[in-house]
């Protein structure tokens, strides 16, 4: 999923980024791109991490057998 944004204004160390449909979203300005100013367009991109879903349910896993073992 992408998601198309705009920088609205800058408030602090944050950036309120706005989406088409109006959704704003306060981000850290430290973990945006720098130079940006009012008006930057920008693009979000989400993806599904499997791979670590993958490892997070097995740590979980882990843990429980770690659990029951246990006398």
């Amino acid at each position: 999923m992408r998601i198309d944004l705009t920088v609205d204004r800058f408030e602090e160390d944050a950036a309120v980024l706005v989406a088409a449909d109006g959704t704003a979203i306060v981000w850290p300005k430290d973990k945006l791109p720098a130079n940006l100013a009012e008006g930057s367009a920008l693009n979000f991109e989400i993806l599904k991490d499997k791979e670590r879903e993958k490892k997070d349910r097995q740590t979980a896993k882990d843990i429980i057998n770690e659990i029951i073992k246990t006398p």
